[in-house]
């Protein structure tokens, strides 16, 4: 609970076992309850977390999407903050967002990892993947965003019914942000985070997600196939 707001955090994964166990060992108090996605996961990810005092959601559809929906669905605090299991994202940094949500009366923050970054993910090719995208979410939606594809975003929840989320991929990152910035009813900003060296072996696949992600932009603002 902060400052009379009751917390969740949901965190989608797909074996994350040793990420997972740094994630959660640092998590404020002030966070209500803790919902780790079981994205068929392999591995013990779904038993370390349910020992430390997460909820476990199973997903057994694959997908990024599919499981920050099984989470969202699952969550019942005021305010739900996402992040990867893999111990990227600074749960530290967690009452400083939501004090400026509070006091800044925001309904959706995003976080931009470009300014503190790991050595992997300030990789050229990962720079100018996250480049063109975010000139795509420009162009395609007239949002700027410093980082389109950032995974830890901070909202209420009471705001969820207002979002067209349509994605089961990882592309839900920018859809999310693209609904949230699009809806007139919604106040929305980005912030800076710092971004520190994952645990375990990275999911993404550069080429073969960034290419998807990018298809997906054109799909969702000219209505094909969705």
């Amino acid at each position: 609970m902060h400052k009379g707001h009751s917390v969740s955090v949901v965190i989608p994964c797909y074996n994350e076992e040793d990420g997972i166990r740094v994630t959660l060992a640092d998590m404020p108090d002030l966070v209500d309850e803790v919902i780790v996605v079981d994205n068929n996961c392999t591995d013990r990810t779904a038993e370390v977390a349910a020992a430390m005092g997460a909820k476990v959601v199973v997903e057994s559809k694959p997908g990024y999407g599919a499981a920050y929906k099984a989470g969202f669905g699952a969550a019942t605090g005021d305010i739900i903050i996402t992040m990867d299991g893999d111990a990227t994202y600074p749960r530290g940094f967690i009452p400083v967002l939501l004090d400026v949500m509070i006091e800044e009366d925001l309904d959706f923050i995003t976080c931009d990892r470009t300014g503190h970054k790991s050595e992997e993910a300030n990789s050229f090719l990962r720079m100018l993947g996250n480049s063109v995208l975010n000139l795509a979410v420009f162009v395609l939606y007239f949002i700027w965003l410093t980082d389109s594809q950032s995974g830890m975003w901070v909202f209420r929840r009471s705001i969820l019914p207002k979002l067209r989320l349509t994605s089961d991929g990882m592309s839900l990152s920018e859809e999310i942000k693209i609904e949230a910035f699009r809806h007139r009813d919604v106040k929305a900003h980005e912030l800076p985070i710092y971004y520190r060296e994952r645990i375990g072996e990275s999911k993404l696949n550069l080429w073969q997600d960034g290419f998807a992600n990018l298809v997906f932009l054109f799909k969702k603002r000219f209505g094909i196939g969705l």
